[in-house]
Parts: C-alpha cells; structure tokens; sequence
C-alpha cells in the first residue's frame, strides 16, 4: 500500500538472471520473509528460506510498461499451471513460510496474509485445504481482484522488519495479495502493482550442511569517509556480516562489493561519528570504523572482561560522578596494547543501578555482570544492556570539538585516499579519546602534535612544538617517550619563557619602552642545537600526502579568513602551515604568511630537511598551485578588473570562499552565467578522485532557482544568496570589505523589494515589515493583530450596548480629529431607556398625562425597534468570540425615563394599546446584529451554535436571528444537519425564517443539493404534485424563495428559473391559499429569479422557450393571464373564493418583483432595448396606469441596465426624468399652483420624486463604497432639496409619506457612496433625521436612517461594500425602496431580508502597522488606478489607515517615503496577496526609516532629523547632538552607541577629535539608511590609527580598506552611480579620500624613517631589522607589491627612467603610486619620491 487507505496491491520483481532476458512477473514466493526496510536508498532485504540465504532488491515505482507486461502476462496463462512454471523463475527468489522472527530484533511487525483464490478450471491444484482469511472477509466487495491465475496456492507472508531509518517510508512496502473468497467473474480487471524490486545481491553460498539462519538485526553504517556498509547480524554463526555497496556513477543503481566477516554477539551504528559499536563474543566493546578496528571502548565502572591483573602499572581513569577511582578498578586498567576510548556515561536506570553498579566495592559485585546486547542507537548514544537486567547509557566521544580541528580534519580527510584517511583517523580519535584525554582548550595543540607525527617529524625536537602544553595528564599515547618533568623547575623553564610570543609581546608593550626597559637578549644557542639534525621520518603515513595536506590546510586557512569570529584559529593555524611551507621550501607561500601575519611569521626559523632522496616520494597533487591562492587578493583583481585564475574551493568546507567569489563574479563582473553553470572559470573545484557522486549533489544544492521575479543583479546576487542559506548572521562575521559589495547590492535591493519574495529574502535585506508580512501570511487566518482582546465580562458599562469589541485603535486612527465613534454608538444603542420628555399641560389630568407619555414612548420605540439593523451594521465582523462562553446579544430595551424625576415609563401598563408581537422581528433584528459581530475567521463548532440556544421561549427571536447571522458570515456550514432539522422540526417561524435564508446564504451560489432539498420542502411549487400539502407559513416560503435564488445565484438553472417565473404570478388559490401579502411572495420569486439568472442578459442558454423577458414585461405592464402550463394547474383550476382577480394579471402584486428581475438579468448588459421598455411613460394617459412607487423601481433597473451610462452629476439625474413631468411639475417652494385641467399635479409631482429617487438609488449603487465625489456632492444635494420639499408649503400635494420614501432612498444611496468612510456630512443628515420621531416617521422610515448611518460606518470603517453582480443582487434584496409600515409588516418585503447586505461587504481598510511597536499608524500611500473609458491611468495619495478603492479597478498600490521604507504590491500579477492582506484585518507591516518620525508624532515632517540639519545649515557635523539620537531610531545597538561612545565625558583632552567623529559616523549612518556600516567605518578609523601608532601585527584590516577603496573606485560600481545618480554614495564621500590620505602618509613617513632601506633589503632578498617588519608587511599589502620572486623575472638593475620601469612592471599589474615610491630605491636615487 503506497498509503493506510489504499488498496493492497501485489508487489512485481523483475529478473533477468534465468533465461537472459528480463521478465517480470509477480511475487508469489511463500518462502519469502522480508527482514530489513530501508528508505535512502530505498531497498529490501529478504531472506530465503529455503535455501538460508539473504538477498538485497531495491524497491521502486512501477514503471506503466512492466505494469502492462505483468497483467497480459496474468491475462494470457489461462489456467494456473503455467504460473506454477514461471514460478520456477523465482528460484533465486525461495523463500520460506511462517518461520517466528527472532525476538531480538526491537521492531517487530507481523502481518500474516493468509490470501487465497479459487479457480473454477482446475481445483486439483489446491491439494492443501483452502482456508477463508480474516482478509478475504474484510476485502471490500467492490474491490477488483487480481488477475485470479496470477496467485496459487495459500499464501502467508510473514514480515519481521528492523528499520532503523528515523525517518519511515511514507509507504509500507509489503509485499501483499488481494484474495477474495468467492469465484470471480473473467472481466474483472487486475489490480495494477505500483511497486517492483528489482534484484541487486544475494550472499553466497557457505557451507552445504549447515545452512544459514535468518538475520536478527540489520543496518546501514557508513565509515569515516563516507563509504556505506549493510550490515547484518546472523546469530547462529555470532557473525556480524557487512557488505560494501556504492552508487554506480549515473545514480541509478548500487553495486556491492565484498562481504567482511565480524565475529560479534552484537552490534550497533553510532550514526554521528560513523562509527558502530560491536560486542565481541569474549564481552568486549570495540568501536569499528566500517571494517577497521578503532580500539576497545572503556567504560568506567564495568570491568573489562578480558584483562587481567597482572599488569600493574596504574593509569588514570576518567572520574565518574562522585565515584572515587581509588578501588582495585583502576588497577584493571594496565597498558593495554590496544587503545581505550572511553565514552561518557549519561544515564542511568536508576531502579537497578543502585544497588549493583558504582558501589564503592564494585569490583566483587561485578564479576557476574557482562555486557548482554546493545540496543537503541541515537546519534552518538547507545543503551547497554547488562546481564543482570540493568541498563546503562553512554556516550560515544566526538570525533573533535574544537570547529577548528573539525574543518582541519574534513579537509585532510576529503583529499587523502580513502584507506590512509580511514587510518589517520583512526588514528587521531584513539589520541582524542584516550581515558583522561585533553580538554578542549588543548585540543588544537593535540590535533598538531598528532598531524606532524603523522607526517614524519619528530615534535619534541621542533621548537614550536615542544612548548605545547597539554593541560592535563600526558597520557602515554601522545609522548611515549617523555619523562615527567621535574618539580623544581630548571633554565631551560626561563629559556622557554623568554622564547615564548608573550615575552615578544610584552617587549613591544608600550609600558616597557616608557620604562625604558631594555630587552633581553635571548640566547639562540637552544635552537640552533635542535636545528644541526631535524629531518623528516618518511616512512610515516601521511608523509607522501604532505603537499596535498598543505594545500588543503591553506585553503582552509583562507576560508577561516573571511569569518571574523575564527581569528584565533587562524593564527593557530598559520604556525602549522609556515612549518610546512618552509620544509617544503615554498617562498611564496610563506611570504604570504608574512604579509598576512608579520609578527607571528619571522623570517627566519627552524626548519626540517627533507632528504634529497625522499623529495621525490612527495606527492604534489595536480592541484597545487606554487601561487598561494588568496581570497583577498582574488577579489581586490575583480575590482581593479583584471583577470585572475579560477580560485580552488573543497566542496562542502570551503563554502564562504564559493560564495565570496560568485557574488563578486555576478555583482562586480555582471557575469549573471556564474550562479547557473557549474561556475568553472571563476572556481576551480579540488577533488582527488575522477568522479564524487557525494560533491555533485553539493552542487546541485547551490543551482540558481528563477522561482522569484528578479530584475537587477543585486535582486539577483539577494535572491541566490537566501536560496544557498546565507542570513545576516553570516554577512555580519564576513571582514568589511569583502562584504561591502554583499552589502551594496543589499542596500540597492532595500529600497525597492518586490512585495512577492519570501521571508528570507526580506530578512536579508533588512526590511523586517516584509518578511513579517510573510511570515504571517502563511499563517492560518485567527486572531490577528489588531484584534481587540477585551476579556467579555469587564465591561465598565453596567449594561452591554453590543458596541465595546470594536477596535478603538484603528478607529482612533481613521476618525482621529472628533468623536464621531462615539456618537455614532449613542445613536444606534437600544440597551438603554429612552428619555420621554412630554409636558404636563394644566388642563391635562395625571390619567391623560400617563397616557400621553406612553403614547410617545410608543412613538420613540418605533425607533428603538429600528436600531439593531444599523448596529449589525456598525458592529459588523469586529469579535472573535470565546468558545467556552455564549455570545452576549444586549437587551432590547423598550422602557422610557421621563423627566424631572426620571420615573420609568412603560408600555406594558395596559393604559393604552399595544400591537401584538410589536417586538418579534426587533428582537429578530437585534439578534442578527448581536451574530454579526463575528468575525468570519473565528473558531466556532457546531456545539457552541447549539450551546448559545436561549433557555426562555421569549428569545427565541432573538436566537433565530443569531442564526441567519451565522449564515451570513459562513459559519453555519459547521452546524451538524441533525441539529438544522431539530430547529426546523420545532415549527417555530421566525427559526425557520432565519435558518433557511442563513443555510442558502452560506451556500451563495454552490447549488447545493442538500440544502436545495431543505429549502424545496418549503415551497409548494418545487414539490411534487402528488405529495401532501404542508401548512408552511407564508413569510417562511418567502424565505425559502430567496434561499433558493441564493443557493443557485449565477447558475441559470433551467427548472428553478421556470418555477421561479411562474411563482412571480402565482394566483390565489382556494380555501385562505396565498391571499394575505401575497406581494413579498410575488417579490421573492422576482429577485430569486433575478439572482439565478443574474447577469446573463439574453444569453440564457436553453431557456429561450420561456421567454423570460417577454413574460417578465408583461407581469410588469398587465394583460391577459396566460394558461398556466406545469404540473400545478389542477390546484389553480377553481378560482379563490376570497378575491376576484379575472383573467388579467394584478400588476400590482407582480410589477416589483418582475421589474427587478429584469434589471438583474440584464444588469450591466447596457442591452437598450430591454431598458426602453422600462423608461418612465411619458403622457398623461400612460402615466395614470402606473403607480408613482413603481416609477422609482423601473427607473433603477432602467440605470443598473444602463450601467454604463450613469454619470455622477445631477443633469443626468434630471434626465431620466419625462419631459411632460420636467415642464408641468411644480417648483415645491412656489405658493400659488399652476391651474390645469388635464393634467393631475398629483401624479406628475408623485412621479417626479419617485423617477428622480430611483435615478439616484441607482447612482447609489454604480459608486457604492467608492467615495466618488462628484457623486456624493449631487446625491447630497438631492438630499437637501427633499429636505427642503418637506417642510414646503406644498408639500400636501406631493405627500409627505412620499416625499419621506424619497428621502429615505436618498440617504441610503448617499450612505451607500460613501460606505465605511463615516463621513460628518452624512452622518450630520442621519443625526438630525434621528431625532425627529412622530409624525409620518414611522418603523420603517427609522429602520432606512439608521441602515444609512451603519452603512456609513460599516465594520467599524474596516468594510467597504462591492459593486460585482452578487453585491448589487444583496444589495436590492437589502434596500429595497418600501419601507415597512410598522414593526410587524412585512407585506411588501420580508424584514429579514434587510440583512443581505453582509452579502456585498468587503474588507478594504488597509491599516499599516509599525513592524518595531507593533502598532497602528499612519502611512502614505499612492494608489495608481488603471485606465478605463472615462479616466486615464491615474494616481492619488492616500492617508492610510483609508478604504482602498475597488481592487479590480487598481495597477499598484505603494507606500510612499520619504518616513517609512517604500513597500509596492503591484495587482497587475493578481490581487490574490492584497485580499490575503486585507482579510486578516487589513495589516500591512511598515518600518520607518532612520531619522523618522511616524505621523502622529510629527504631522508636518518638521521635527525630523534631516529637516533640523537644513535649519541649522552649518558645515560642522558638531551641530548634531547625539542625545537627539533617539528621536530619529528606535535600534536598541544605535542608542547605546550614542550613549557611550559620543557623548563628551568631564576630561575631554584631546578625546573631542574622536567624539565628533564617532557623531558624524552615527549621523551618517542613520540619515543613509546604513546603520549596519557604523562596525566597518569604526573597524577603518581604528585600523589607521593602529597603523599611525606602528602596531599593525595583522594587516587583514589593511587589506579590508584596501578592497573599500577599490570596491569604490571600481568600474561597476561607477556605473551604477552614473544609472542612479540620486541614491546616496554607500559610505561618506568624505570619509575615504582621508582614510586614503592618512594612510599614504604614514607609510611614506615610514619610507622616509627608514623604510626604504627595509623595502630594499626585502626586495633583494636580504633580512631586515625585526622592528620594522610588521609596517613592511602593511607597505607591501596596501601598495601590492609583488613577492621578491617575481622581480628578477623583470630585471631589476639597469633601469635606468621611470619610464622604463612603469614598462616592465606592466606585466606585474602594479600600481603606478606604488612605483613611484619604489622608484627611487629601483634606481638607485636614494630619496624617495613622494607626492
């Protein structure tokens, strides 16, 4: 099975060892027994047994060929007795049945497959009683069998596997048989193996009689070097066997080599040191190596079985805790010949160990117990099990601990020849890890001992050598020779001291010379009596491979250079390769070493003769170079831009240098090949052998991934570098120049990213907001930042408004200059009693007066009643809620305080009546609102829905709202079905209302079947003729009308837009059927058919025989009813007895309905014809037979149809306006009416408001949530004039409920432009409109002001609303222009449909938050709009936290500097990443810049750093005060440095020079942007003064600002200044040409001193005085002047000009300001010539 749930498959092998050419055929070998798993490389180990022997397949896919092969193989042997020959073919393949597995083996796995087929043809086959297997009762009954032929007989695999791999397969590999019990039809087809093995080792065979038992244990190890072994354990012969194997060159297969026999009792791996651990049948523990014996492990507490008291020599022991060494153990532990390696034990079985292991006597206790097995391998721990049952866990040694010695030995090992490494190594880890071996601190010195014995020198003869001190005992391996020094000390200890590099260091101390000590004369005589007969042993190990070695040793010394945390190492390391460099009579190298490390490096030295007659056994690899390679000198060629050979690299441990030289390659040479190809001509890759499987995969590691967009070579050079695994740790150890280039290309790559690289690439470059934004949008969506964690229950507000989760922080943000928040909360909370202010009038009496007041509390609860709608609004998707806790939904409070003694009003006195269930849908609505606060992205179940369930009967509104809520926001996905039929069941009508419409809108347009069957049940007209009539209540169908529309929105489905079309005229029928609001049915098919159909205009596939339109258009205008065809005539056939409607259609009920549809289905199709049937009628006569309400509908389908054609301005508002309306319609404001007969002012002025309403509802939803501002003036003014209208004179003739409606839709389509933005001007309308109550301002007109005021203030101003299709379809359901008449009223429109809105939300507030604070701010954006027909691509400026517009209409959007770093999301490639963004609240992470502040703290920009230094305009960087630092970044590093390092102290003295440099340094770095160079301009000032003061004992600094200055005068980098002229140069301009100065003046000071005659000495090969050498060293480094060897090659003497001599040193690519100081001592002109 290739996973648990697969089918089991049969498993294939191909052979080829029979008959030649390969078959493949089927495993049905029943003495088969699988014994070892591995997954890398992926084989099988099997053992036969039948014939006891083990054999080795690899296991792969099937390829589609060989699957063919083996099932027309299976389909063409007829009957199973070919198969019985062709398994013959599987001789090689015997194996055996249920042999029990050994039990040492840990994992055990058994499976027994019993499998079995039966065959009608020839049942004498099956001579063994067939047996019905648990399998073939569990195969699935669908399950196609395997070819039936292809299996005989009963088989059973039993499987014991030991995997060692940590990592198992991700497929079982067992070889597996489908069986099923009863006969099998010939069609069914095979199952296809997806598995083959391919055979690759069996063993040989031994001994005929005794025949081989199965492996206990097998594993993989691999040597010191690399080379693999399988290794398995055969008990019976106590035999560790282990097979060499390696991958053939092309990777495809293995080869196995020779079998090495290991008499063993056990065995286990030590992976991280491979090593494996073997317990000898005697009871020893031995480390191996692959085959070679490594020593014997001591482990201090047990005995060593096989000793022997009789050698008495004490020796040291490693103390264990606590345990005393002082008993009889340690006389165990004589000389042995063999090496002990002890590991370290680490825990102990505590229940048993007590009583017998590390007791004071243990040695009696003891000697029963022995090492019994070894298991659990880990890395470099094992568990030993002893035989008195306890066990014990010890630690194998590492091979070395110091990172030094561990490159040292990585390299030496990667070039010597596999069997002398193995040997060195070996050697080497006896040394390490001999019992009381050294401490860390020694381990280099041990490491070099070691290495040079190796090599053939004798150190205790060498002078360098023999001071090592090894801390520690010295124990006998190391110096065998050595006797104890004595204790009282002798000359030779003073000798040592005066010889040592701390006396050289003390003498050149500064307090010496003050003291005027003289220095003491040391004698040489010691050294030169060691140096008469030093030579090399050659009979050693490694002497032949001395070359290879050095090499190796020096390329590991340049790669140690270029990490700055490695200096020790390299000093250390440059004594060992000077020692070599001067046996092997190597000048170049060691002037090399002299230049790099003049103090450590003396000219002369004790050297080591190498006889003339063993030179010849030196082996120089073809490799070696007599140049010394060098980094430095490398890169500083690339930037003067000369040639320069490739540079030699070892794969794997000279990983900096590879990296150094390609980015240099690409970003210096532009060379953009050097990253793809194997990079040959800038690298030169060492290898001894001709093929390294293991380095190939190395390099493929590196190959360049094009996966990112990149343009230049800096993005280029990041880009490759994040890939390769290089971070900002590692280019912080890199010296300063050679990352200055790195550094360059990042800081060019800083100022621009491209939004879509990933995390790494942006941490690289330092732009923290980008990777943070990366990093969290792999997150799953939860909470996010800004999510306001306010714990529910610590409420100051003694009652819960349902308004305290909103995020004040960003809301702060977007209103921040009044308190409109606020306000806005005031308006639209119900929770708290209204004020009923009446006075009491002296006639009224107290009775009247009570009255009076509850008649107007009952006025102001008709808008209490309407609040909750505009909350849902307002509160939209701003919580998370607590799983553990219901969700708080505050009270619905209806009572009234009534002023001056603030009694309670309340209308449930009985004094006046009170409507029935005036509250049931208020409490609907203010649940839905209470639902709605949550954000889709919480973590909700199907429990806590049904844990949130009321316990009163009374709010079961309330819950029924919270329902639909859930929907709306997608969560009632998650609610079990069982739960959604217990709601349904309960018959509560409001439930069903909200669940219905919350489950369909949860499944927008998914045309799911389940919840299509739901809502079915509800509507008569989708049942079946046939099945019983259900009493559903009549706005429960609607709701299930409009679910329907909404689960099939967008989907033209033919069945459901037909019964939707005739749903829209359904007449009443008899008995009470559909006659009470019959208009809210009629209405709901009208949209519900619009929504199916949406948008598709006349391309309505299919559905032509409907004629959608033409039936549409005659519900909308009347006429004759058509026959109605369907299945639901015969219930239509007797008219209703309650109305008479004949045979024409009531246009009344159906025109609403029919005209939206019509404007849906053709929405945005700018299809003209359909839009003239819908333009307003324009004669008298026409106009009498349309109601004016229904004007105001066909004039906004007319628009929506028109999309296109809708303009912001109020000239084409008036346009849709009839001319014989526009000439007789009153001006309202006149007094006097113009008198006229034929002409009814009434209609006209109705017609006029409504037409004009219904354009700008239309311009409502064109510009919805878009903030347009021509749109907003006119839709304002239009609001206005209404205003006006109704306190007119002549308002009467209009009428002001009309004028109310009109108003009404007015202010909505406003609130609609300007959604989310909480702008004052609309919110001022809304405010005054909520104030005024009685009156004509009923429920309804309330319910459309405060929508208005929660549109205006959506989410909280995090939501926007949409204008595709599926809003504008929410958006009519939600707005549509008739308002209910009271709480209860849903005639016309079902109320629970005011909530579709949620529908066309969309979070479009893009908030930036500061990556450092992690805070809110405020941030410049630029948005660039792509162009359309009516603007060209266009840009505007925004203030973020803002509402972005409408992403489809966007090319980028960008954040601005110059405060923060500038951060572009191009939506050109897709606007995917930007609603990622916006979805989890609109965080966007900003960083700002150095020398910035945010916003808030400083709106005009003028507080900030660079703006002081234009005020103060003074040329003195003095002017910069580093306390102001803080100010300007908020780097913890950056600040301390002001602190500390430029703030003036009491004694000043001569420190201010350095103080004002350190201020100008930190001012520099931090207005460029470059705070990361202040180390390098730091490291450079020291540098020079060091050099000033002569101490330069290193002059690695030296050639660092050697490389800045040539990285700055360098080609590439000219031209980069030239293509951006803007950007500022990398460092100070000014900061170089003095750092240059200051250095060419030291040194021809120096020159001048008495330097030249140095200079000269040195060129002509002669000693010069040791005081001057560490500046020599720095002349010749900084002026490149080239090794003595390479001067006589141009001929010194006899030049006689400069001229001459600039000729000749042409070839040596030497500097012209170099020569001009050589040029006198060249030509014999004694005074120098300097500039």
């Amino acid at each position: 099975m290739l996973h648990p749930l697969d089918e089991i498959t049969p498993l294939v092998c191909k052979s080829g060892s029979l008959f030649g050419s390969s078959r493949v055929q089927y495993v049905v070998d029943h003495a088969m027994k699988i014994v070892f798993l591995h997954t890398d490389p992926s084989i099988v180990m099997t053992y036969d047994t039948v014939q006891g022997l083990h054999s080795v397949w690899a296991l792969r896919r099937v390829k589609t060929e060989e699957g063919n092969v083996v099932l027309k193989f299976s389909e063409q042997g007829g009957t199973p007795q070919n198969v019985a020959t062709s398994s013959s073919l599987t001789a090689h393949l015997r194996s055996l049945s249920k042999g029990d597995s050994p039990v040492a083996s840990p994992f055990q796995n058994y499976s027994s497959i019993h499998s079995q087929s039966r065959s009608a043809s020839s049942p004498s086959l099956h001579s063994r009683s067939p047996s019905i297997s648990n399998m073939a009762a569990l195969s699935r009954a669908h399950s196609p069998a395997l070819g039936v032929y292809s299996f005989s007989g009963v088989q059973r695999f039993n499987l014991s596997s030991h995997n060692h791999s940590p990592k198992r397969h991700s497929f079982s590999h067992s070889p597996s048989s489908n069986s099923n019990g009863s006969f099998i039809a010939p069609e069914t087809e095979p199952i296809v193996p997806e598995l083959c093995i391919d055979h690759l080792w069996t063993e040989t065979v031994t001994r005929l009689r005794k025949k081989n038992s199965q492996a206990s244990k097998v594993f993989i190890t691999s040597d010191l070097c690399g080379q693999k072994f399988l290794c398995y354990l055969v008990d019976s012969e106590l035999q560790l066997r282990c097979v060499k194997f390696q991958e053939s060159n092309d990777k495809t297969q293995l080869i196995f080599g020779s079998v090495t026999n290991i008499q063993a009792k056990d065995a286990a791996p030590v992976e991280k040191i491979d090593t494996m651990l073997v317990l000898e049948s005697s009871g020893n523990l031995v480390l191996y190596t692959g085959v070679v014996r490594v020593g014997k492990v001591f482990i201090p507490g047990l005995p060593a079985p096989s000793l022997t008291m009789s050698n008495t020599m004490p020796r040291p022991s490693t103390p264990l805790d606590g345990v005393t060494t002082t008993n009889p153990l340690s006389k165990l532990l004589g000389s042995l010949d063999e090496v002990l390696v002890s590991p370290v034990p680490e825990l102990r079985d505590s229940s048993k160990l007590h009583d017998s292991l590390y007791t004071e006597d243990c040695t009696f206790q003891q000697l029963g117990t022995y090492i019994h097995s070894i298991r659990d391998p880990v890395r470099n721990r094992v568990t030993l099990e002893l035989s008195n049952g306890s066990m014990v866990r010890i630690t194998i040694p590492e091979i070395a601990t110091s990172e030094l010695v561990q490159t040292c030995l990585q390299a030496i090992k990667f070039i010597l020849p596999k069997e002398i490494a193995v040997q060195m190594l070996v050697k080497w880890y006896s040394v390490h890890s001999a019992p009381g071996g050294p401490s860390d601190h020694s381990e280099w010195n041990l490491f070099v001992t070691c290495l040079m014995n190796m090599m053939g020198y004798n150190t205790d003869r060498l002078a360098w050598t023999r001071n090592f001190d090894f801390e520690g005992s010295l124990s006998p391996v190391i110096a065998p020779k050595k006797a104890r020094p004595s204790e009282t000390g002798s000359d030779d200890d003073w000798e040592y001291l005066l010889n040592s590099d701390y006396h050289q260091n003390v003498e050149s101390h500064l307090l010496n010379r003050s003291l005027c000590l003289s220095p003491l004369e040391v004698s040489q005589m010691k050294d030169e009596d060691f140096s008469q007969n030093l030579s090399l042993d050659s009979s050693t190990l490694l002497f032949t491979h001395i070359p290879a070695i050095f090499f190796v040793l020096h390329l590991v010394y340049e790669e140690l250079k270029l990490n700055t945390l490695m200096g020790e190492g390299v000093r250390s390391l440059v004594e060992l390769l000077v020692q070599l460099a001067r046996d092997l009579k190597l000048e170049p190298y060691v002037d090399h070493y002299y230049r790099d490390y003049p103090t450590l490096v003396r000219t002369t030295g004790q050297v080591c003769a190498i006889d003339q007659g063993q030179t010849g056994f030196l082996q120089y690899p073809s490799f070696f170079t007599p140049e010394p390679p060098s980094v430095y000198h490398w890169v500083s060629s690339c930037l003067k831009g000369e040639g320069m050979p490739p540079y030699p690299y070892l794969p794997g441990i000279c990983e900096r240098g590879r990296l150094v030289v390609l980015s240099i390659a690409l970003y210096i040479l532009g060379d953009e090949s050097s990253l793809s190809d194997e990079s040959s001509q800038y690298l030169s890759r060492i290898s001894i052998a001709p093929q390294k499987p293991q380095a190939e995969q190395e390099e493929s590691r590196f190959s360049f991934r094009h996966s990112t967009s990149v343009s230049s070579l800096g993005e280029r050079l990041v880009v490759w570098m994040t890939n390769v695994g290089f971070t900002l740790r590692d280019l912080e150890t890199l010296p300063f120049g050679i990352a200055l280039p790195i550094r360059d290309a990042i800081y060019h790559c800083r100022e621009q990213p491209a939004s879509d690289w990933p995390e790494a690439v942006c941490l690289l470059i330092g732009r923290q907001d980008l990777s943070k934004q990366a990093c969290e949008g792999n997150l799953p969506k939860g909470k996010s930042v800004l999510s306001s964690d306010v714990p529910s229950g610590t409420e100051t507000e003694e009652e819960d408004d349902g308004m305290n989760d909103m995020n004040q922080e960003v809301m702060s943000l977007i209103w921040s200059e009044d308190l409109r928040v606020q306000d806005v909360r005031r308006l639209l909370q119900s929770a708290h009693p209204v004020r009923v202010n009446v006075v009491q009038y002296p006639e009224l009496s107290d009775h009247e007066f009570i009255e009076e007041k509850e008649n107007r509390l009952l006025q102001l609860c008709q808008r209490t009643m309407a609040l909750p709608v505009g909350r849902g609004m307002f509160t939209l998707f701003s919580y998370h809620p607590v799983p553990t806790e219901p969700l708080p939904i505050p009270k619905l409070n209806l009572t009234g305080r009534a002023p001056p003694r603030n009694t309670t009003v309340d209308l449930n006195s009985g004094n006046i009546d009170v409507p029935p269930n005036m509250t049931s849908w208020a409490s609907f609505h203010n649940g839905v609102a209470a639902g709605l606060k949550i954000a889709p992205a919480s973590q909700i179940d199907s429990a806590w829905i049904v844990y949130n369930k009321p316990k009163h009967a009374e709010l079961a509104n309330e819950y029924a709202g919270f329902l639909m809520a859930l929907g709306l926001n997608g969560h009632l996905t998650k609610l079990a079905t069982l739960n959604i039929h217990d709601y349904l069941t309960k018959g509560h009508e409001m439930t069903s209302i909200g669940l219905l419409l919350g489950v369909a809108a949860a499944k927008l347009g998914t045309m799911d079947m389940s919840v299509t069957r739901l809502l079915s049940i509800h509507i008569p007209a989708l049942l079946p003729p046939t099945s019983t009539e259900l009493d559903v209540p009549h706005n429960v169908q609607v709701a299930a009308v409009v679910g329907i529309g909404l689960v099939y929105q967008g989907t033209a489905h033919r069945h459901t837009a037909e019964v939707l079309l005739a749903e829209i005229g359904r007449p009443p029928g008899p008995e009470m059927e559909y006659c009470t609001d019959r208009e809210s049915y009629s209405l709901a098919a009208g949209l519900a058919l619009g929504m199916v159909c949406l948008g598709h205009g006349s391309n309505l596939i299919g559905m032509s025989d409907l004629n959608v339109p033409e039936q549409l258009y005659q519900y909308m205008v009347g006429g004759h009813r058509r026959f109605q065809a369907g299945m639901h005539r015969e219930k239509h056939k007797s008219p209703s007895y309650q109305i008479k409607e004949g045979d024409t259609i009531n246009v009344d009920v159906t025109c609403p309905g029919a005209t939206l549809a019509l404007a849906m289905i053709y929405l945005k199709t700018n299809n003209r014809s359909i839009a003239d049937w819908l333009r307003a009628p324009d004669t008298m006569y026409l106009l009498d037979f349309v109601k004016p309400e229904f004007l105001l509908l066909r004039t906004l389908a007319r628009c929506l149809i028109l999309w296109d054609d809708i303009l912001p301005n109020s000239k084409w508002v008036d346009s849709n306006v009839p001319q014989i309306i526009r000439e007789n319609s009153i001006s309202l404001s006149e007094i006097e009416l113009p008198c006229s007969e034929d002409l009814n002012l009434e209609t006209l002025s109705q017609a006029h408001v409504y037409i004009i309403a219904g354009a700008c509802l239309s311009l409502g939803f064109r510009f919805a949530g878009s903030e347009n501002l021509s749109a907003f003036n006119c839709l304002h003014k239009f609001a206005k004039d209404f205003m006006t209208y109704l306190s007119a004179p002549n308002a009467s003739v209009t009428g002001p409920y009309n004028l109310e409606t009109c108003l009404s839709v007015v202010l909505l389509s406003l609130a609609m432009v300007m959604a989310g933005s909480g702008n004052l001007k609309v919110l001022q309308l809304c405010r005054f409109l909520h104030m005024k109550t009685g009156g004509e301002m009923n429920y309804g007109f309330h319910l459309a002001h405060h929508m208005a005021l929660g549109l205006l203030f959506l989410g909280g101003g995090r939501y926007s609303l949409s204008t595709s299709n599926s809003s504008i379809a929410a958006l009519l359901c939600a707005l549509y222009p008739h308002f209910p008449a009271h709480s209860t009223d849903n005639r016309y429109h079902l109320q629970a449909l005011r909530h579709l809105y949620v529908l066309a939300a969309e979070p479009r507030l893009l908030v930036p938050v500061d990556v450092d604070t992690n805070m809110p701010c405020y941030a410049l954006l630029e948005v660039t709009y792509k162009g359309t027909q009516w603007y060209e691509q266009t840009k505007e400026e925004l203030m973020a936290p803002t509402l972005l517009p409408e992403l489809h209409l966007l090319k980028q959007i960008k954040v601005k500097g110059p405060r923060y770093w500038e951060l572009l999301i191009d939506l050109s490639k897709g606007t995917q990443h930007l609603k990622s963004i916006l979805s989890k609240d609109g965080v966007l992470y900003v960083k700002l810049r150095a020398g910035q502040l945010s916003y808030k703290e400083d709106p005009m920009g003028w507080q900030s750093l660079l703006a002081q230094t234009v005020a103060n305009r003074n040329s003195e960087a003095r002017a910069f005060k580093p306390e102001t630092i803080s100010t300007f970044t908020s780097d913890p590093a950056l600040l301390s440095f002001a602190e500390y390092f430029c703030k003036p102290t009491v004694n000043v003295g001569q420190k201010q020079e350095l103080l004002d440099l350190f201020s100008s340094v930190l001012y520099e770095c931090v207005t460029q942007e470059t705070p990361e160079m202040l180390p390098a301009y730091i490291a450079m000032d020291q540098a020079v003064r060091r050099l000033g003061r002569r101490e330069m004992s290193e002059t690695s600094d030296l050639w660092q600002i050697k490389l800045v200055l040539e990285f700055f005068s360098s080609r590439s980098h000219q031209e980069r200044l030239q293509n951006q002229p803007k950007r500022g140069l990398f460092m100070n301009s000014e900061f170089l040409p003095v750092v240059k100065c200051t250095i060419d003046n030291t040194l021809d000071q120096w020159l001048q001193a008495g330097g030249d005659r140095c200079v000269h000495a040195y060129l002509s090969g002669q000693p010069c005085e040791e005081s001057q050498l560490s500046m020599l060293a720095c002349f010749l480094v900084y002026h490149s002047v080239p090794a003595p060897q390479h001067l006589p090659s141009v001929g010194l003497e006899g030049s006689t000009s400069f001229a001459e001599l600039l000729f000749r040193f042409k070839q040596l690519k030497m500097p012209v300001r170099a020569l001009l100081r050589l040029a006198p001592l060249l030509l014999g002109n004694p005074q120098p010539m300097v500039m």
